[in-house]
């Protein structure tokens, strides 16, 4: 039988399934009542942290007990709804109720939208600070505490125990839950500590700077902390006569690692990363640093979360503060006083990847004559007509690509072999329910943060309308002017031309799982337009290279890079822009 034939059967069964659910959901009925434990507010408040709580409260379901739910988190993970709150205290209590305008959710939007069946359900608070900032706005954020800005991981948040409920044809009904727990830092505040960029202790390697930082202070209107990472090369404490060029290898997820991305106890014998593409990087590394095989450098990672993000990008900007001025004349100075680095450009190379390498570029590019040269790697959208696969000057639409009759999802996170995992209206979505105007810690939040100028209420102004999705060319083209790499050069290209020709060199993986390498395929096609002088730029594409991907190895090019290789790259690349009278002893092969 023709399939059109049975059409109309199918659309009128449709219908009647179609009504008979929404009867169903009209009729079911949800209320979850979430109080603060007495142990738990004492627990905050011994962390630093203000009670009675402003924040973010959330109901979170998973389908087993294999690990607490507020763990099994994201964009693909454990459905979630978020409520605000404000002055909950100790014995106070919010209720989770269906219908309620003030609640949101993701993937599900209302709580009797989940599905009948056995959950394992849990409550947890995200718990923000108050900030009142030099431009005159008050505004309330989680204070980084050292987890990432995965405000499900971060110290100083509270949760519930598990409850396990079965949801039947009348909603998940009456259910009670109390914040009884707080995630504690990985060890014990010490007198006079804060929980900001976590607290760690120095090995026979790495040495962790941490200072109050007096432009970020007076910013944010409160004590706020900027830090370092620092791997020492073997002989440095014995070689007092030698200084070291430094590879400024930058990233978000810097925690107490050299390397960022690298999981905390990284720099160890044995380590095998589980990362498809970090994994091959670090091969060797260890053993081949420790045993004195390579080239002596230093190389140094920023720590500089903030209260939106885990780190600051590096640059200064309306929102999140003046990370750049924090960094060129509080903590690079700090570290050249402390450590026996060279303090000229010709010394100072700049890497990193995704996050890290927008700032790889942002840095050099903003600061031409402080640094050597810039590796990015895989770096964060550096032209905004592919911000991964969105262009902010022609699309009206953030959400959907809007053709003739139909409309598409605009894919947002990819499997290397094309498989879409979730679109942009997807990731959104689940921010939006994290958090509120732009303070969930995620992608698109902190771009936002980032990019965007302060709105009137304090908090970043919206590229586009949180709910249509309708893109505010004004906006867009407040980040064109200040944001977007690519356009900055060409418009800038006689000034910062001859302080960057021969300085920017680029890797990406063809198949970056967030399309990255579509961004850096339009700067490479701007600066090939370019002349006087020529930019001299480098750009290497890795087959299938997933993200993260760092370029081809030295020793097989149909190999991914390792930072093995790398630190001899760096090390030529010094050597051959060195000062004729410079002193290449003690580090230098």
């Amino acid at each position: 039988m023709a399939p059109q034939l049975l059409r109309p059967q199918i659309l009128l069964l449709a219908s009647l399934l179609l009504t008979s659910l929404c009867l169903d959901a009209s009729e079911r009925r949800s209320e979850i009542r979430v109080s603060l434990g007495e142990q738990a507010a004492r627990a905050i408040t011994e962390l630093g942290l203000e009670v009675p709580l402003v924040g973010r409260l959330f109901f979170i379901v998973a389908k087993d007990d294999t690990q607490m739910p507020h763990l099994g988190t994201g964009v693909t993970g454990n459905p979630l709804w978020g409520i605000d709150v404000r002055d909950f205290g100790p014995g106070e209590s919010v209720v989770f109720r269906s219908g309620d305008p003030d609640i949101s959710g993701y993937p599900f939007q209302s709580l009797d939208e989940l599905p009948e069946g056995t959950y394992y359900v849990q409550a947890f608070i995200n718990v923000y600070t108050s900030f009142e900032r030099a431009d005159g706005h008050l505004i309330e954020a989680h204070m980084n505490s050292g987890a990432f800005q995965n405000v499900f991981a971060a110290p100083g948040n509270g949760y519930s125990d598990v409850k396990k409920i079965t949801v039947g044809s009348e909603g998940i009904g009456s259910l009670s839950l109390t914040i009884s727990s707080v995630i504690q830092p990985a060890r014990p505040l010490e007198d006079g500590e804060v929980l900001q960029l976590s607290n760690f202790e120095d090995t026979e390697w790495v040495r962790y700077v941490k200072i109050r930082s007096e432009k970020l202070s007076k910013f944010w209107g409160r004590d706020m902390y900027i830090g370092a990472n620092v791997l020492l090369p073997p002989g440095y404490e014995e070689r007092t006569d030698t200084t070291y060029p430094v590879l400024y290898l930058q990233g978000h997820s810097s925690g107490l690692t050299p390397v960022p991305w690298a999981p905390a106890e990284w720099f160890r014998p044995g380590y095998e990363a589980e990362h498809a593409a970090v994994g091959p990087q670090l091969d060797d590394f260890y053993e081949a640093w420790t045993a004195g095989d390579l080239e002596k450098l230093v190389v140094i990672t920023f720590r500089d979360a903030n209260p939106f993000f885990d780190t600051s990008y590096s640059v200064n900007s309306p929102n999140v503060g003046p990370y750049a001025d924090a960094i060129f004349e509080e903590l690079i100075p700090y570290l050249e006083d402390r450590f026996r680095i060279v303090a000229e450009p010709w010394g100072r190379v700049l890497a990193g990847r995704s996050t890290g390498g927008w700032e790889a570029a942002a840095m050099m590019i903003f600061n031409p004559e402080q640094f050597a040269g810039a590796f990015p790697w895989a770096p964060d959208p550096v032209d905004f007509r592919k911000l991964m696969q969105l262009n902010i000057y022609e699309s009206d639409s953030a959400f959907f690509n809007e053709l003739e009759w139909i409309r598409t999802p605009i894919p947002a996170q990819r499997d290397i072999d094309g498989l879409v995992n979730y679109s942009m209206l997807d990731e959104y979505r689940y921010e939006q329910t994290v958090a509120s105007k732009d303070r969930s810690g995620g992608q698109w939040a902190v771009w936002q943060a980032l990019f965007s100028p302060v709105g009137e209420d304090g908090y970043p102004a919206p590229l586009w309308d949180p709910v249509t999705g309708l893109i505010d060319q004004d906006i867009a083209n407040y980040w064109r002017e200040h944001w977007d790499l690519s356009h900055i050069l060409e418009r800038d290209w006689s000034e910062l031309g001859p302080k960057l020709s021969g300085k920017l060199h680029f890797a990406v993986g063809r198949r970056d799982n967030y399309y990255l390498e579509q961004a850096v395929y339009l700067l490479e096609e701007r600066l090939a337009g370019l002349a006087n002088p020529i930019p001299a730029a480098t750009f290497q594409y890795g087959i299938n290279g997933r993200h993260s991907w760092i370029g081809h190895s030295t020793e097989d090019p149909t190999k991914q890079l390792r930072y093995r290789e790398f630190i001899d790259v760096v090390a030529d690349y010094i050597r051959a822009g060195a000062p004729k009278d410079a002193d290449l002893s003690g580090w230098s092969y």
